[in-house]
């Protein structure tokens, strides 16, 4: 294992956590990549940053943080509310919806204080991260060069096993719940993706129906879609509590390797 790259950087921008690593050579032209943790470990910027420091990239790395998570986390009782209420609705979907909206704001903030985005543009993104990446690639926010989705959550549908887990019971989709999730399923809006490069990495350990077939259909529907999977990688990418720096696993350096392989071949 090694251990973990310190960070340049880290701060706010317009009301969203982020950590930030410039290039070698710091310029406004240089490439850049903008991440989204995951809910389970690593479950903040800075643990992020340091499973995935994007070693093999030289470019500016920015680590922005999931609402409802990290610094801007719920209380526990509102967590436990939301999630015995409708863990979709009330928690992945939000969450979604709202690092989306507030992306353009914190990538102007960017731009203006550390002079990032001159440059060609990717996203990474892990697990409910990785839905995030996806869908501000989808919004036409900022021009994707690349795209990289680890353990991803691409279609809400195929994570019912894992909403009726967290619920004890079987969850019903309201129309409320129907919408959002033709909204999140990035498999349907393939097409959508247009010829833009996508890897897709997950764990061969991770949810088979939830994360594992879901990637294979996103990867066939692309033009220019690519998956590779992890023998021995389950969903988390660091070790719990997840909150900060830690070691990176061997596991992760490979992860970590083909993502700054793929961003750096579509990016230079």
């Amino acid at each position: 294992m090694t251990e973990p790259v310190p960070t340049i950087e880290t701060g706010v921008a317009a009301g969203v956590p982020y950590v930030l690593r410039g290039p070698s050579t710091p310029g406004s032209d240089a490439p850049a990549v903008v991440a989204w943790h995951l809910l389970d470990a690593p479950r903040t910027p800075e643990a992020f940053a340091a499973a995935l420091p994007l070693a093999g990239f030289d470019g500016w790395r920015v680590y922005l943080g999931l609402p409802m998570s990290g610094a801007r986390s719920l209380q526990p009782e509102e967590i436990a509310r939301r999630v015995v209420a409708d863990p979709f609705l009330e928690v992945h979907d939000p969450l979604n919806t709202q690092a989306v909206a507030e992306f353009p704001a914190a990538w102007d903030h960017l731009r203006a204080v550390h002079g990032v985005g001159s440059g060609p543009v990717g996203l990474l993104g892990g697990s409910a991260g990785g839905g995030v990446a996806g869908a501000v690639a989808l919004s036409g926010a900022v021009d994707v060069a690349a795209l990289v989705l680890v353990n991803a959550l691409v279609s809400a549908r195929a994570a019912q096993p894992i909403l009726e887990q967290l619920l004890g019971r079987p969850y019903t989709w309201s129309p409320a719940a129907e919408t959002a999730a033709d909204r999140m399923d990035l498999v349907a809006r393939a097409p959508e993706f247009g010829d833009t490069p996508v890897r897709l990495i997950v764990g061969a350990d991770d949810h088979p129906d939830a994360i594992i077939a879901p990637a294979r259909e996103l990867a066939a529907a692309l033009p220019a879609g690519d998956l590779v999977e992890i023998p021995g990688l389950a969903h988390p990418l660091a070790d719990e509590p997840g909150l900060a720096p830690a070691p990176q696993w061997e596991l992760t350096r490979e992860v970590d390797r083909l993502a700054s392989e793929w961003l750096t071949r579509h990016l230079a």
